[in-house]
């Protein structure tokens, strides 16, 4: 246990094996470690929304389960757009590199997450209104993209030296990344679970675009 959390230590300072400088001696295999160990903590505390009864529980094994799903699914889903991105460009070689600073960006996220943890179930003592409670943990996903962005760019900043296309590519991957995992988080819904339905995995309704569900609140179609 001391061990991970020294890995984890390092990794947050970017010290030791995940010297951005030393690819070669980086553990890579570590990093989706992380977020399998750190995304789903802040799962459970996000499904622990009025924890009143037996059957939240599942509502807190469920969403523990589904935040690394997301990320991973988000990922699968944008690989193939990124490795062409990246061979049109010219930067095939430096793509296994590329692929480890996206992890760790990652990694990055999924552990600020559950640095956050403690604030989403102290604001959850706070409020019982469950618009407060998703907006709340919107804040919080916004708050960890930025500081997994902060980890990713430290490990691009290498690749954007050896060349500068590099930077299109970053800014690609964060573009296409967020446009899908929008879209993948509405499919996965529900993390917190509102208490007037029924606790389930996924909602039981048809396929329905966030996009076009933004849009209606929006201009109140």
């Amino acid at each position: 246990m001391s061990a991970a959390l020294s890995h984890t230590e390092q990794f947050l300072r970017g010290a030791g094996p995940f010297d951005p400088a030393q690819p070669a001696e980086r553990p890579w295999w570590w990093l989706p470690v992380m977020v399998l160990a750190f995304a789903p903590l802040y799962g459970g505390m996000m499904g622990s929304f009025q924890f009143d009864s037996a059957e939240r529980i599942l509502q807190v094994i469920y969403s523990g389960s589904k935040v690394p799903l997301l990320l991973f699914a988000t990922s699968f889903v944008c690989l193939p757009g990124f490795f062409v991105l990246n061979t049109i460009l010219g930067l095939r070689d430096d793509f296994r590199e590329s692929l480890q600073a996206i992890l760790a960006g990652q990694a990055g996220l999924s552990v600020t997450l559950a640095a956050l943890g403690p604030l989403t179930r102290f604001w959850y003592f706070s409020t019982v209104s469950y618009r407060a409670a998703l907006l709340f943990n919107v804040a919080m996903f916004a708050v960890a993209a930025l500081a997994g962005h902060m980890v990713m760019l430290r490990y691009y900043r290498t690749l954007i030296r050896r060349h500068r296309y590099h930077r299109i590519a970053l800014f690609g991957w964060i573009g296409l990344y967020s446009f899908v995992g929008i879209q993948m988080g509405w499919t996965l819904r529900p993390f917190i679970g509102s208490p007037d339905l029924a606790v389930s995995f996924f909602r039981d309704e048809p396929f329905s675009n966030a996009y076009v569900i933004i849009a209606r609140l929006l201009f109140d179609w």
